[in-house]
Order: C-alpha cells, then sequence, then structure tokens
C-alpha cells in the first residue's frame, strides 16, 4: 500500500503512554495489551500502511538543535526511541489458569501465520498462530469486519501472514475456551498457493526437503520450543551453581578425541564462486609433493573442533567450575539417525573434583533441565506424549524422579554376558559397548532407570582420562537413559604430567601439538573432572523424536548443506 493509505486502528488507553511508536510493515507492528481489564476504553489512531518505517509520537517532540540549524535559526524536530515491551502473543492469552477467560471483553491486537480457513454461510473461522504456543487462536470473521472483502477474494489462505484486532469472547466450540471476534483483518503477507505445509499431515522425510518452512508445523514448531527451554534450563542451573561460560574457539589445531574426524580448514582451495574451477595443480607444495601447509592461512593444519573440552580445562584451572555450549563437529562419514557432522554440545569442567563429583553434577543437571521442561512445556509435552512417543513423560518424571544405578564396566560386560537375549554384536570385556547393550541395561535390567557405567577399559577411551590403579581402566563414565542409550559422556582428566605424556605417546599423538595442554600439568594442576552431552541428543530424549535430524533446525549430514 502507498504511504498516503491509513487504517484505524483503535488502542487501549492503557498503551496511551508509549513515548513513540515506529510503525514499520504489519510484520513488524507491535501493539501491547497489559493487565486484562474487562472496562478498557480504546481511542482511535490512524497508521499508514507503509513498507518504509515512519513514527508516530503522540506525546509533544522534542526539539534537538545542530549547529546547522541554529545557523539557520531554525530547531529540528526529532523523536525518542519508544520504551521496548514484550508483544502479547497466543501464548499469554490461551495458556493461563483460565485458558483466556480472563481477557474476555478485551479488545487485543495479534499477528500470527494462517493455519486453517473455514468459509460458512454466514462467517469465516481463521486459524493462525504466531509460534509461541501449540494452540491457534480461532478468529470468527463475518462479513461486517473491515477487511472482509480480502476473505471473500481468496487472499487470506494458509500459509498468509496476517493482524487481526478483535474482542475476546467466549467460544462455542468444545476444543478451546475463548475464540476472536474479529473487527479488522489486515493481510500482511500473501501465501503463494504452492505453499508445502497444508493441513493434510506430511512426512519428516519430506519436511527435512522444506526445513526453511517445517517450524509452522505443530511438530517442529514444538520441537524448537523444547529446545529452546532446554537450553535455557542449561544455562540457568550452571549459572545457578557457579559455574562460569566460557566460549571455546571452533577452528583448532587439536583432535581432542584423537578419531582423526575432523574437517579441515584452509584458505589453500581458492574461495568462493572459483572453488569448483580450483585445478588441484594449484594447491602449493613442498619439494616432497606433499601439501605445503606453512603457506595456509593459520601456518599448520586447522580444523573445526570436535569439543571444547580441552580448551574448558584452561579455564577450569583458573575459575574452578566452567562450562562450555557451542557448536561442534565431525566429519564421520554416517547416514544413521543418530549422527550429524555439526552439532551443539554441553561441556562443564569442575576443579578440585573426581569421577564422583563429575558423576553427581551430571545426575543434577539432567534431572533438573528434564523437570524444567515437564513444569514449563506442558501443552508442548502433551503433543509429544500423544502423537509423537506415547509413555514420554511418565518416562521423563521417572528420570528426573527415580536414583540413578551406578555399575562398573566390568560388571556391565558381566550383566550382558548373561542375558537372555541375542545381541547384534558380541560382548566381551574390552570391547565398547553398543546402543543396544547400552538400551538394554538401562530399559530392561533396571527396568527404565538410568544407568551410569564407570571405569572403562583404557584403550576404548581418549588420552585424557584418569588412568586407574588397576593400571587397566580408566576413571570415565557414561550415562545411559530409556530410549537413547548413552547420553553423557565424562571422566576426571589425567592431571598428573607424566602419566599424561607417556598416554600421549602410547597414541602416537604429537605432544608439540599439546604443548598447552600439558603446561596446566606443569604449573599448579589440580584434580578435575567433566563430561560432554550433545545437545541434540537430549533434545531427543526429551521430545521422542526419533530421528537427530529432527531435532535441530538446519540438519547437516553427508552429502546435505542446504539452507
Amino acid at each position: 500500500m502507498g504511504c498516503g493509505v491509513a487504517a484505524a486502528i483503535s488502542i487501549p488507553t492503557t498503551t496511551r503512554h508509549l513515548r513513540s511508536l515506529t510503525l514499520l510493515p504489519f510484520s513488524y507492528l507491535s501493539l501491547y495489551h497489559s493487565t486484562p481489564n474487562p472496562t478498557t476504553t480504546t481511542a482511535a489512531l490512524s497508521i499508514p500502511l507503509s513498507h518504509r518505517p515512519t513514527t508516530y509520537s503522540p506525546l509533544r517532540r522534542h526539539p534537538f538543535s545542530t549547529a546547522a540549524s541554529l545557523h539557520s535559526g531554525e530547531a529540528l524536530l526529532h523523536n525518542k526511541v519508544g520504551s521496548f515491551r514484550k508483544k502479547l502473543k497466543v501464548v499469554d492469552i490461551k495458556n493461563g489458569p483460565s485458558q483466556g477467560l480472563d481477557f474476555l471483553g478485551n479488545t487485543l491486537f495479534l499477528n500470527g501465520w494462517v493455519r486453517t480457513v473455514r468459509i460458512q454461510s454466514s462467517v469465516t473461522f481463521i486459524e493462525i498462530n504466531d509460534g509461541s504456543c501449540l494452540s491457534n487462536m480461532q478468529c470468527v470473521v463475518d462479513s461486517e469486519a473491515e477487511g472482509y472483502d480480502q476473505v471473500e477474494s481468496g487472499l487470506i489462505t494458509t500459509g498468509a501472514s496476517i493482524w487481526v484486532q478483535g474482542i475476546v469472547v467466549e467460544s462455542k466450540g468444545s476444543k478451546q475456551k475463548v475464540e476472536l471476534k474479529v473487527n479488522k483483518i489486515v493481510l500482511v503477507g500473501k501465501s503463494d498457493p504452492s505453499f508445502p505445509i497444508q493441513k493434510k499431515r506430511a512426512s519428516r522425510e519430506f519436511l527435512r526437503t522444506k526445513a526453511h518452512l517445517r517450524a509452522r508445523t505443530n511438530t517442529f514448531g514444538a520441537v524448537a520450543r523444547v529446545r529452546n527451554t532446554l537450553a535455557y534450563a542449561t544455562h540457568k542451573f550452571f549459572q545457578d551453581n557457579g559455574f562460569v561460560w566460557v566460549s571455546s574457539p571452533i577452528i583448532t589445531a587439536s583432535d581432542c578425541e584423537g578419531a582423526g574426524e575432523q574437517f579441515c580448514v584452509t584458505t589453500l582451495i581458492p574461495s568462493s564462486h572459483d572453488t569448483a574451477d580450483s585445478p588441484i595443480d594449484a594447491i602449493p607444495k613442498t619439494n616432497d609433493r606433499l601439501v605445503d601447509w606453512s603457506q595456509d592461512f593459520f601456518g599448520k593444519p586447522a580444523f573445526l573442533t570436535v569439543s571444547g573440552q580441552l580448551n574448558a580445562e584452561t579455564y577450569a584451572t583458573a575459575l574452578s567450575d566452567v562450562y562450555t555450549f557451542g557448536p561442534t563437529f565431525r566429519a564421520e562419514n554416517s547416514h544413521t539417525s543418530r549422527h550429524l557432522a555439526e552439532f551443539w554440545m554441553i561441556e562443564p569442567e569442575l576443579a578440585f573434583a573426581d569421577l564422583n563429583d563429575d558423576m553427581a553434577c551430571a545426575t543434577a543437571y539432567l534431572q533438573f533441565v528434564i523437570r524444567y521442561v515437564l513444569d514449563n512445556c506442558k501443552e508442548d509435552m502433551e503433543f509429544f506424549d500423544q502423537w509423537i512417543d506415547k509413555g514420554i513423560i511418565k518416562r521423563l518424571s521417572d528420570v528426573a524422579d527415580k536414583e540413578f544405578v551406578q555399575i562398573t564396566y566390568t560388571d556391565a560386560v558381566d550383566l550382558l554376558s548373561r542375558a537372555k537375549k541375542k545381541f547384534e554384536f558380541p560382548v566381551k570385556w574390552g570391547c565398547d559397548l553398543q546402543s543396544e547393550h547400552e538400551r538394554y541395561i538401562t530399559e530392561e535390567a533396571f527396568s527404565g532407570s538410568p544407568v551410569i557405567i564407570r571405569d572403562y577399559p583404557k584403550d576404548i577411551k581418549a588420552f585424557y582420562m584418569r588412568q586407574n590403579d588397576d593400571g587397566k581402566t580408566v576413571a570415565a563414565m557414561d550415562m545411559l537413559v530409556p530410549g537413547i542409550g548413552e547420553l553423557v559422556g565424562g571422566s576426571q582428566r589425567e592431571e598428573r604430567l607424566e602419566y599424561l605424556e607417556a598416554r600421549l605417546d602410547d597414541l602416537k599423538l604429537n605432544k608439540d601439538a599439546y604443548w598447552w595442554y600439558l603446561d596446566l600439568r606443569r604449573y599448579g594442576s589440580v584434580p578435575h573432572a567433566g563430561f560432554g552431552l550433545g545437545f541434540e541428543r537430549l533434545v531427543q530424549f526429551a521430545t521422542g523424536m526419533d530421528n537427530i535430524r529432527d531435532v535441530i533446525p538446519f540438519p547437516r549430514t553427508p552429502g546435505s548443506a542446504e539452507f
């Protein structure tokens, strides 16, 4: 619409004290409502429906003088920036104890995307969702509503974005307590008929090809909200317990796990659009026909990190208790439902701590975040329990409330060897436990209780884990949960310099690359421990989603880096 077109919008008098209102296209327009009050009156305000931001100030404008205006004898007028206020969203109306009945009789303004449109003889029902919760707001529109011509002409369809003003009334339907009796509707952005997210259910495989739109579905909207809540709860747990968040680097020259499954970061291959046409001969080489890394950006090979743990240890030896929470990468050519090339890790490090402290922290953390989700995402969790994974609420409640079982690796192997079940992978002492073994232990052997297995053979664990007195095992632990298997892996770190150097030699790892890590053992070394938790695995566990590609907004897997 042009700048000269205006629409009358009623604003509750409770918002008149706003000093200024910056008007953007309606997708950015926010009008706020404070405490519900059935006696709220309204005042008319004419708002230009412009695609260019303009400014309206209901109060007097404040003069601001510049050298130019003083020279000309004229004063320029400027507005102050308006105060920011939280938007009124569907969740604020419908997810309270009264499910919206407290708002009866109030005039409200909502923005959202159309989920469904049902046109009947005398009235049209439009359900909109703004992403704040699973519930839609049912909007009842009749021919008296301003803007109804947009409904009649078929412009308002599934996927379109709209702005509505109306009065909250008691719903005659059984699915909701309240609905919005619309007196004004504005189409913000129309939706092309090719919009792929329709009422008919689509497969998750198909939705992965539409990752830029799948958050508009019930399932992926709920996953996003639970993921957000888990991230918030993670920071809250560690901050409340005195941990300091540390930003670990994404580019590194070290391989924390020693597995060699890292993405190389290099500028030896030309960047941007020239990459596809780069001849191999253009890569600098030494006289021995090897890649000349000295000419690369960092002067040596560099990689995307697989873990922030080693860097976190440096800060733990100064700040005592720290944690990292960021993206990590693994170039594992795996196409299973359990692996991603890019994923997020939560990695706390505790100074002056041993394996027992580590297990206690991991247990407290997991129980806290699970309870936080159950308490704060009830509607979404009920959706997952009904449509995705029946019984998930009970399973999560058991983890949040039950005592964790603790057994040694040796006892676990003995238990599996005696199991009256045939496993795909045979079990013997010294083997790495597979998902089928882990799930049997937690789901069947211990009837759904979380299980911590400790003291693993050193030959199947990383170089930095503290060697036990028996010389065969290390102070490592894995936490197993029903439905997933291993969720947390941790250990007490090797704080003794001579043991750590010997372990690096045994694994033929270059000690020079770890000089700074060894320095931590030279200058005031302390017993310390930590664990790592794949955030996407946690989201899977909390939602019951069976494929890890569906719990991260834009999955990165072999052969797929879209969006």
